[in-house]
């Protein structure tokens, strides 16, 4: 069944989040949505989202499910706002458990932290399939950039998140704690390995040089055949040496220190303190 799937890109973190419908009825899911951040104040917004609500509403869609393909190190999830305003379950990767012991340590969140996933109302392993009203999804564990990414492969779709970009742009940095450029190369043959026809959808686009336009759709032959980190045959130890090389020079995402610790949590901020504020910590020669 081919999934009908729409795109909602979000220019300030140059990550789509998309509304993926079953053809034959109402119910839908959302991947991948953001909550809008401005560091310098420390205030949220909500405008990518209700562009997602509006949508939703005025289709007369039913979420069945709000599902993440990794904590996002460049974007805060908006799931539970949506799920406050749409409805649905919050679903994620079993590894979450990992990369919450990982950064719970990070930013010394004591034990009062729970790192079980249960903030989340799924957890997803390889192999585990869900369903969007008639639409069956399946479920890849993908790691590499992160221990719990996930691929959904949802109809004739594949939402990848950031373990493949467009074919002239790449593939996903492995640089972050957890991360392994050799997972990464053998998770996305996994990807490469769905049928020709497969489309991909990516969950980041930067324009590559000598492209205009931002994009975020293409299909699993493309990939295979042109993608410049792995296309054509590209081997483990050629591609390893790559990324690695390249990590080594990339700065860190602008938004890494609220991301992560509000993506591990589900979308959740901080508990408040006693007087009701909410605060992010900043670890110094962490990260």
């Amino acid at each position: 069944m081919k999934p009908d799937v729409t795109a909602f890109f979000d220019e300030g973190t140059n990550t789509v989040s998309y509304v993926v419908r079953d053809p034959a009825g109402s119910a839908c899911a959302i991947i991948d949505s953001v909550l809008d951040f401005d560091y310098a104040s420390g205030r949220t917004d909500t405008a990518s989202a209700d562009r997602i609500v509006d949508h939703v509403t005025d289709a007369g869609l039913e979420v069945a499910w709000l599902l993440e393909t990794h904590v996002h190190a460049d974007h805060l999830s908006a799931a539970p706002y949506l799920q406050d305003r749409l409805g649905g379950r919050i679903g994620i990767g079993e590894m979450i458990r990992v990369v919450q012991d990982t950064f719970g340590k990070v930013f010394n969140e004591g034990t009062e932290f729970q790192r079980d996933g249960s903030q989340f109302d799924r957890l997803f392993a390889e192999g585990d399939s869900f369903h969007i009203g008639q639409l069956r999804g399946d479920v890849l564990h993908t790691p590499g950039h992160t221990p719990a990414c996930l691929t959904y492969v949802i109809g004739d779709a594949a939402f990848v998140g950031d373990t493949l970009f467009m074919p002239d742009f790449g593939t996903a940095r492995c640089d972050f704690p957890g991360g392994s450029s050799s997972a990464l190369f053998a998770s996305i043959q996994k990807i490469l390995a769905l049928p020709d026809e497969t489309r991909i959808f990516v969950g980041h686009d930067y324009k590559a040089p000598g492209r205009d336009i931002f994009a975020w759709e293409t299909t699993v032959a493309e990939e295979k055949a042109r993608n410049v980190h792995v296309g054509a045959g590209r081997d483990k130890a050629s591609f390893v040496r790559m990324r690695d090389e390249r990590d080594a020079t990339l700065p860190m995402p602008r938004l890494i220190i609220p991301s992560l610790q509000v993506n591990m949590r589900a979308g959740k901020m901080p508990p408040a303190d006693g007087e009701g504020g909410v605060f992010l910590k900043v670890p110094v020669n962490r990260l």
